[in-house]
């Protein structure tokens, strides 16, 4: 089956939904970058002593997920130091994150779905008096259970 798209997508139009709150079905939050998806599947290796080739074989086992880390311009939301905090203090709120990819007419293309997001870590900006045009910027480090990648290009 051939694609409908040669050329890939740009990697600036995407949105982050980060689940489920108290107070709203869903939180959409706008940020400038996204860094981590990642998964990896851990092997064991097992040879019988009996085996007719001299090698190992390849056993999957465990996936890990990386870190998902997201960054945006501080504009005194606490969203996101809130969630942080909560679950600092033994609040269990995981949720599910989706980081949508969209194409140049802003439809969504394909989604990353993080199973069980919890706040890892928050990191403020770097502030400096000598600055001039930088921007303040804050990060969350997520942790998740799961990375699950679909597309809805047909």
């Amino acid at each position: 089956m051939a694609l409908s798209r040669e050329n890939p997508y740009g990697a600036f139009n995407f949105t982050v939904a980060l689940g489920t709150t108290a107070d709203t079905s869903s939180v959409v939050a706008g940020f400038s970058d996204v860094s981590g998806l990642g998964n990896e599947v851990k092997f064991s290796e097992y040879r019988n002593g009996n085996e007719k080739v001299n090698h190992v074989r390849k056993i999957a086992n465990v996936n890990t997920t990386d870190d998902v880390t997201l960054k945006r311009g501080v504009v005194g939301d606490l969203s996101l130091f809130a969630w942080l905090t909560s679950t600092r203090t033994g609040v269990f709120d995981p949720r599910t994150v989706i980081i949508s990819l969209l194409d140049e007419k802003r439809d969504t293309v394909c989604k990353w779905t993080l199973t069980n997001a919890q706040p890892k870590k928050w990191v403020g900006p770097t502030m400096a008096a000598k600055g001039g045009g930088e921007v303040a910027m804050e990060e969350l480090h997520l942790v998740a259970e799961q990375i699950d990648f679909t597309s809805t290009v047909q």
